[in-house]
C-alpha cells in the first residue's frame, strides 16, 4: 500500500514538473511572445517576464525585436552612364509588428535579404557612377525607401538604415579617374601660379614707378642685389653696369661697317628674284632671233638639198692645156663625191656611178 502511494506521488510530481515546464515561459526584454491556442493567435503578444500558458493546446513563439544588421552580398550592375560596377551594402531593420512578421511571411530574414539584393540592383541601374561615389546619402535614402515600402506594411518590418559599403570600379575606369584628378590638380596649380605672377607683376610695376621717380633708388636696388649674391658664399662676381652707359655706347657704334657685303647680298637677291620671275612667267621672256641677212649662203650640199631626178653631179672640166679626148697626159675627171646629206634608213639610196669619159 505504501509503495503504491509512493509511486502515485512520484508520478504526480513528474506530471506537475512537466506541466510547470510547459506552462511557465520566460520572455526576455528584447523579445515578445505570440501565443497560439489551438493554432489561433491570441489578441496581443506578451511582453518580457514570466508568461503562463496552458500546458496543452497552447504554443508560444518568441520574436526578436532588436535591430538586425544584415549584409547584402555584392551585386554587379551597369549604371545609367554605362559603367560596370560592383556594389555591396548593409541593411539595418527591426520588427515592429511581431504578429505580421510571424504570420504574413514565412522567413522574414530571408525575405528581407532578397528584397535588399533586388533593390540594390535597381538603384544601381537608376544612378550614375558619380552619384554612387559622391552622393551616397541620397542613394542610401532612395535605397531605404525602396526596401521599406513593401516590407513595413504587410510584413511588420521597418528598415531603419541602408548603407552602401563599397563600390568596385574596373581598372580602366580607375586609371581614367586618376588621370582626371591629376589634370584637375595641375589646372589648379597653374591657376594659382598665374594668379601669383599677376599679383607680383602689379607689385613690380608699382615698384618700378616709384624707382623711376628717384634715380638713386635703382642704384640702391643694384647694391642690394650685390649684397644678396655675396651672401651666398660663391665665386660669382657681379658688376652692375648702368643701362644709360650701354645706350651711350650704342649711339657711337658705326652702322656702315658691312656696307660692301650688304650691297653684294642685295644685288644677288635681285638677280635671284629676276630669275625666279622669269621661270614663273616663261611667256614674258623675249626670244632672240638672229638676223638672216648676216648668215652666209650655203651650197646645196651644205644645205642638205637632194639633186633633182635625172641630174647627176658632173666633174669640173680640166685646166687649160688638156683636151677632152683622153690623150696621154690628160688628167682623168675627178669622181664626184657622194651626197653628204643623203637620207638614212629606208630612204637611203646608193650614190650614182661616175660618168664615163
Amino acid at each position: 500500500m505504501v509503495e503504491a502511494v509512493i509511486i502515485i506521488v512520484v508520478v504526480l510530481a513528474v506530471l506537475g514538473a512537466i506541466t510547470v515546464a510547459r506552462s511557465v515561459k520566460v520572455v526576455q526584454q528584447y523579445e515578445q511572445a505570440i501565443i497560439f491556442r489551438f493554432g489561433k493567435v491570441l489578441s496581443a503578444p506578451r511582453g518580457a517576464g514570466l508568461t503562463v500558458i496552458r500546458p496543452f493546446g497552447d504554443r508560444i513563439q518568441k520574436v526578436n525585436m532588436q535591430i538586425v544588421a544584415m549584409a547584402v552580398p555584392a551585386q554587379e550592375g551597369i549604371t545609367r552612364d554605362n559603367v560596370s560596377v560592383r556594389v555591396d551594402a548593409v541593411v539595418y531593420f527591426r520588427v515592429v509588428d511581431p504578429v505580421k512578421a510571424t504570420i504574413n511571411v514565412q522567413n522574414y530574414l530571408f525575405a528581407i535579404s532578397q528584397q535588399a539584393q533586388t533593390s540594390l540592383r535597381s538603384i544601381i541601374g537608376q544612378s550614375e557612377m558619380d552619384q554612387l561615389l559622391a552622393e551616397r546619402d541620397s542613394v542610401n535614402r532612395e535605397l531605404r525607401r525602396i526596401i521599406d515600402e513593401p516590407t513595413e506594411g504587410p510584413w511588420g518590418i521597418r528598415v531603419e538604415r541602408v548603407e552602401i559599403k563599397d563600390v568596385s570600379l574596373p581598372e580602366g575606369m580607375k586609371r581614367s579617374m586618376s588621370r582626371q584628378a591629376e589634370a584637375e590638380r595641375e589646372r589648379r596649380a597653374r591657376i594659382i601660379t598665374a594668379d601669383g605672377e599677376f599679383q607680383a607683376s602689379k607689385r613690380l610695376a608699382a615698384a618700378a614707378n616709384v624707382m623711376s621717380r628717384d634715380p638713386a633708388a635703382l642704384q640702391l636696388r643694384l647694391l642690394q642685389t650685390v649684397v644678396e649674391v655675396a651672401a651666398e658664399r660663391n665665386s660669382t662676381l657681379v658688376m652692375p653696369i648702368p643701362v644709360e652707359l650701354l645706350r651711350f655706347f650704342d649711339k657711337f657704334t658705326p652702322t656702315s661697317g658691312n656696307t660692301g657685303l650688304e650691297s653684294l647680298e642685295e644685288e644677288g637677291d635681285k638677280e635671284v628674284a629676276q630669275v625666279e620671275s622669269q621661270l614663273a612667267n616663261p611667256a614674258e621672256v623675249p626670244l632672240e632671233i638672229p638676223d638672216v641677212a648676216q648668215i652666209p649662203e650655203l651650197t646645196a650640199a651644205q644645205k642638205g638639198e637632194r639633186p633633182e631626178a635625172g641630174e647627176h653631179p658632173v666633174a669640173e672640166p680640166a685646166e687649160a692645156g688638156h683636151n677632152g679626148s683622153g690623150a696621154a697626159g690628160s688628167a682623168p675627171a675627178a669622181a664626184p663625191l657622194p651626197d653628204a646629206t643623203t637620207e638614212t634608213g629606208a630612204d637611203r639610196q646608193p650614190a650614182p656611178p661616175p660618168a664615163s669619159s
